[in-house]
């Protein structure tokens, strides 16, 4: 199982929010390129961007710190927030971002998800974020109708390759994944699916592995020092 450590970007600083709360913010550093950089050193095989700027507005806020992430890290990177046109897809997948996270789009506009993947295929990948099994929109401030399970089965027939799961109750919240929704969603498609939300400890991690999910994304864990990066990595190698 891949780990991804998190750097959420907002007003060019790496934040993390709690449930997605932009009333509710914590600076950790005021160099996402720098936080990057150690991730990296630390062993992470892969990183996680949100432009949380973007993710509210649908503008690319921190497009140029984002780019400038990929360019100044030899680890591949998947970028997300506020994606919403193939130029920006096109401009970051030319840039060196490795995969580009579709959100609200994917939903309000499903035109655009299939050209996305018809013209870049496994570098498309949908972050589905979840309210009690029903689909948020807009930089979770919204709560659509659809329920995740059904949007799943749309995702997979349109050929997405890989999603990012998030409970948005479990977010930030330090009290462990919602193991259930994760492993339910995981089970009903044969997507790659990244689970996000609430992973707090070594054991989480595990349990997620046991129910062989492709990856998981830590963040506000690993800034609070609840989850040990190394330690992760050095389980992993063994």
């Amino acid at each position: 199982m891949i780990i991804f450590p998190a750097i959420d970007i907002l007003d060019g600083k790496c934040v993390r929010l709690i449930q997605g709360d932009y009333n509710q913010e914590k600076v950790y550093s005021d160099s996402p390129v720098e936080m990057a950089k150690e991730w990296e050193s630390k062993g992470a095989s892969f990183i996680h961007i949100v432009d949380l700027n973007g993710a509210k507005s649908g503008a690319s806020f921190n497009e140029d710190i984002i780019i400038k992430i990929a360019k100044s890290v030899s680890v591949p990177v998947q970028v997300g927030g506020g994606i919403r046109s193939l130029p920006i897809i096109k401009k970051y997948l030319e840039a060196g971002v490795s995969r580009v996270i579709v959100g609200t789009a994917a939903i309000t506009d499903t035109d655009f998800l299939k050209e996305a993947v018809d013209t870049y295929g496994e570098k498309i990948v949908v972050s589905l974020d979840a309210r009690n099994g029903y689909v948020a929109t807009d930089g979770w401030t919204d709560t659509s109708t659809v329920k995740a399970l059904d949007l799943v089965k749309d995702l997979e027939r349109i050929g997405v390759a890989t999603i990012v799961y998030t409970d948005i109750a479990k977010d930030g919240m330090l009290k462990g994944p919602n193991l259930k929704e994760q492993s339910e969603i995981n089970q009903s498609t044969n997507m790659n699916v990244i689970a996000s939300g609430g992973i707090t400890t070594k054991q989480d991690v595990d349990n997620l592995a046991a129910r062989h999910l492709y990856g998981a994304i830590i963040g506000k864990a690993l800034y609070d020092g609840k989850i040990n990066f190394e330690s992760l990595m050095e389980g992993k190698s063994k």
